[in-house]
C-alpha cells in the first residue's frame, strides 16, 4: 500500500535497458499506465514464459509490486533483473525492499552500489557517513508504546487527526463507493470517531461534510477550528493531464479549505497554489495558525515529493510558497509533516536513513534553522510503510501497513515512555604520548542521576559511540590497563556534539621526580572516607604499583590551616591510613604502601597573612612519595 496511503501521482521510472511493450502487453500495459497495479500485475503474470522473463515485463512487475509494498514479491522481481545493467534508482529501490524484508547486509551492498553511481546524492551521503545506521536507531530503544486501534478495518485507515474530542481519519472502508484501480479498495474518504470520557473509540462515521464522489485526504484544523485543509482530487475541478499516448487521464492532488459557518462547513475552495501540473498533499496548521505546510512535486524542490510552507495571512490566502530546505527534503520523498505544540517537525520520508519504506523522522528549528533530522525509533517505525505521526502531550498515532495490523494500512495509538531526543556521542581514544589510537579502552557514561550506561570498548581505530539523551549533563569515564584513567565533564544540548577527542597519559608520565602525581583526593567535609571520585583518582595509583611490583609508597595527607592544629593532624592522619586501606584492598600488598598525616604544618602557600579558598584547597592535599 505504499503509494496509496500517500495519496500521489506516482513518478514511475523508465530504465534505459527495458525495451518495448508490444501486443501481447497491451492489455495489462494499459492497467499499468492507469496506476492499476494489482491487476497490471495479474495479466502480466498470464503472459507466457517468453513474454514474462522479458526485460521489459519484469520491470513492469517489480514496478507495480514496489507501488502497492508487496516487498517480497517485488525483491523477487526486482532479483531477476537488477544485474542487467540497472540504473540507480532502481538499485535503490531493491535496496529498500531488502531492508523492508530484514536483509540488512543485503540491501546495503546494494546501497554501496548505489553510493558509488550517485556519490553526491543526499541518501547516498548520509548511508556512506553512517553505514551502520539500523543498529544505531535500534540502539536509541524504544521510546513509545504502541496499540493497534479496534477502530481499524480490512482495509487502508490512516492519518489520524485530533481536534477537540474527535479523531478524524481517512479510510478506504466504504464499500459503496467505486474500486480505486490501484489497489482494489473502494474510494478514500474522510471518517470520525468521537472519543469518550474513558479515552475510547466510538465507531467511525463518514464525515460526510468534507467528502465528495473522488478521494479524500488527511484533514487538519486550524487553532479555532473554523477552517479545515484537506487533499482532494483535481478531478473535482474538472483538472487533469492526459496521455497523449494512452489516452488515459491523470488527476492531480489538491489541497482545498473549508470554513465553518456556525455548525456547518460553508465554503469550499481550491487553494491558489493549486497547479494541474503538480501535486499538493497532506496540508498540515502549525500550533499558531499562521503557517500551512505540506508535501508537493512542484517544481524547484530536492525530489520527488518535499515539505513545503507558506504563511497564512489574516484575509485567510497564502503568502509565498517556500521549501523547508536540504536538511528535511532528500531525492526521495518526504511527506505527512507535522507539528506538535511544542514545535517539534515531523514527517515521513523514505530518503533519510530508516527501518524500511516511509520511517517517521523529527527536527525542531533552533535560530531558524532546522537541527539534524532523526529518526523516531522502534517501535513507531518498523520495516514496513510508517506514516502520519502526530501526537498531543504524551498522547498520538502512526500510520502503518506493517504485518500484524487488520487492514492493509492501520491506525495505532503511541504513548511516549522516555524523552525523544537522543544524541550521538563520538569518541576517539588515543595515547597522549604516540597519538595511536587506544583498542579496547573501556568507556562508560554516567548521567546527573548516577544512571551509567553499560561499558563499551573501544575498536581497532580507538572509536566508541554512546547515544545519551539531550539536555543531559554527563562524566564521560575512560580506562585502559597501563594508562591514567579519565573523567570528563560533559553537558550535551540539542544537537549532536563534535566527535569528542581523549588522550590518555601512560602512567609511567604520572611518576614525576619520585612522586605520583594524581587529581587531588577530595574527602567530604570533616570525614575521611573515600569518596567516588577519591576512588577513580587512586585506581590509577594503583594501575602504577602494578605495574612497578617492586614500588614502595607513602602517602602523605594535608589539611589546610583552618581549625586547631591538633585536630587538624588527626584527620589528615585518618585520611592518610583510609587512603592506604583502599589501595591495599586492590590487591597490593600492604608492605608497600604506608600513610602518615601531616597536618596544617607542610603548606604549599603561606597563611599566615590570611588565604583565600583557592589557597586552602592547594593546601589541603595528599602526595604520594616513591620511597
Amino acid at each position: 500500500m505504499k503509494k496509496t496511503l500517500t495519496l500521489i501521482l506516482v513518478t514511475l521510472f523508465s530504465y534505459s535497458f527495458v525495451f518495448s511493450q508490444n501486443n501481447s502487453t497491451k492489455k495489462a500495459d494499459r492497467l499499468y499506465d492507469r496506476l492499476e497495479f494489482v491487476k497490471a500485475a495479474e495479466e502480466y503474470l498470464k503472459l507466457d514464459d517468453s513474454d514474462l522473463n522479458s526485460e521489459y515485463v519484469i520491470t513492469k512487475l517489480a514496478n507495480c509490486y514496489y507501488n502497492l509494498f508487496e516487498t517480497r514479491e517485488a525483491e523477487k522481481w526486482f532479483k531477476k533483473i537488477i544485474n542487467k545493467n540497472p540504473e540507480a534508482e532502481m538499485i535503490y529501490q531493491y535496496s529498500q525492499m531488502l531492508k523492508a524484508n530484514g536483509k540488512y547486509k543485503e540491501s546495503n551492498q546494494w546501497m554501496n552500489k548505489f553510493s558509488e553511481m550517485k556519490p553526491f546524492d543526499s541518501r547516498a551521503v548520509s548511508y556512506k557517513n553512517t553505514p551502520n545506521y539500523i543498529d544505531k536507531i535500534i540502539e536509541k530503544g524504544k521510546k513509545f508504546n504502541i496499540q493497534n486501534l479496534k477502530i481499524n478495518s480490512e482495509y487502508s485507515d490512516f492519518g489520524a487527526t485530533i481536534f477537540k474530542n474527535k479523531l478524524y481519519f481517512v479510510s478506504s472502508r466504504n464499500e459503496n463507493r467505486k474500486s480505486y484501480g490501484w489497489n482494489d479498495e473502494p474510494f478514500l474518504d474522510i471518517f470520525s470517531s468521537t472519543i469518550n470520557d474513558k479515552g475510547s473509540h466510538l465507531p467511525a462515521g463518514l464525515f460526510d461534510d468534507l467528502n465528495s464522489k473522488f478521494h479524500e485526504g488527511i484533514v487538519s484544523f486550524s487553532p479555532d477550528g473554523n477552517t479545515a485543509y484537506f487533499t482532494r482530487e483535481s478531478y473535482y475541478e474538472d483538472e487533469y493531464q492526459r496521455d497523449s499516448l494512452s489516452n488515459t487521464k491523470y488527476s492531480q492532488l489538491y489541497i482545498y479549505k473549508a470554513t465553518k459557518l456556525k455548525d456547518s462547513w460553508d465554503t469550499f475552495e481550491s487553494l491558489e497554489i493549486n497547479d494541474v501540473n503538480f501535486s499538493n498533499k497532506n496540508p498540515t496548521v502549525s500550533p499558531d495558525g499562521k503557517y500551512l505546510y505540506f508535501s508537493s512535486n512542484r517544481p524547484g524542490g530536492y525530489g520527488l515529493y518535499d515539505i513545503w510552507g507558506a504563511e497564512i495571512k489574516e484575509d485567510g490566502t497564502l503568502g509565498e510558497v517556500y521549501n523547508s530546505g536540504q536538511r528535511i527534503n532528500t531525492e526521495g520523498q518526504e511527506a505527512f509533516p507535522y507539528f506538535s505544540d511544542d514545535w517539534i517537525f515531523y514527517f515521513s520520508s523514505d530518503g533519510h536513513l530508516g527501518l524500511g519504506g516511509l520511517d517517521v523522522f523529527y527536527t525542531s528549528l533552533e535560530d531558524g534553522k532546522y537541527i539534524k533530522v532523526r529518526n523516531v525509533g522502534i517501535p513507531v517505525n518498523s520495516g514496513a510503510d510508517d506514516f502520519a505521526f502526530m501526537i498531543k502531550g504524551e498522547d498520538g498515532y502512526v500510520s502503518s501497513n506493517r504485518s500484524g495490523g487488520v487492514g492493509k494500512d492501520d491506525i495505532y495509538a503511541i504513548k511516549k515512555i522516555r524523552p525523544l531526543c537522543d544524541l550521538l556521542l563520538e569518541t576517539i581514544v588515543l595515547d597522549s604520548k604516540t597519538n595511536d589510537p587506544i583498542e579496547t579502552a573501556l568507556a562508560s557514561v554516567s548521567d546527573s542521576a548516577g544512571t551509567v550506561n553499560n561499558g563499551k570498548n573501544t575498536n581497532n581505530e580507538g572509536l566508541v559511540e554512546f547515544m545519551i539523551e539531550c539536555k543531559n549533563e554527563i562524566k564521560f569515564i575512560v580506562s585502559k590497563e597501563g594508562y591514567e584513567s579519565k573523567i570528563l565533564d560533559i553537558k550535551l544540548l540539542d544537537m549532536d556534539p563534535p566527535m569528542l577527542t581523549v588522550m590518555l597519559d601512560p602512567i609511567e608520565e604520572l611518576i614525576v621526580e619520585e612522586k605520583i602525581e594524581l587529581n587531588p583526593i577530595y574527602f567530604e567535609f570533616d570525614k575521611f572516607n573515600i569518596t567516588n571520585e577519591g576512588a577513580f583518582e587512586l585506581d590509577k595509583l594503583v594501575a602504577v604499583m602494578e605495574k612497578y611490583p617492586e614500588m614502595i609508597v607513602q602517602v602523605e595527607s594535608h589539611t589546610d590551616s583552618r581549625g586547631p592544629n591538633s585536630y587538624n593532624l588527626i584527620l589528615s592522619e585518618n585520611r592518610a591510613k583510609t587512603t592506604a586501606q583502599y589501595v591495599i584492598s586492590k590487591g597490593i600488598d600492604e608492605s608497600r604502601i604506608s600513610g602518615v598525616g601531616k597536618g596544617e604544618e607542610e603548606p604549599v602557600v603561606e597563611c599566615s597573612n590570611g588565604c583565600s579558598n583557592k589557597d586552602h584547597a592547594t593546601n589541603r592535599r595528599s602526595e604520594f612519595i616513591i620511597l
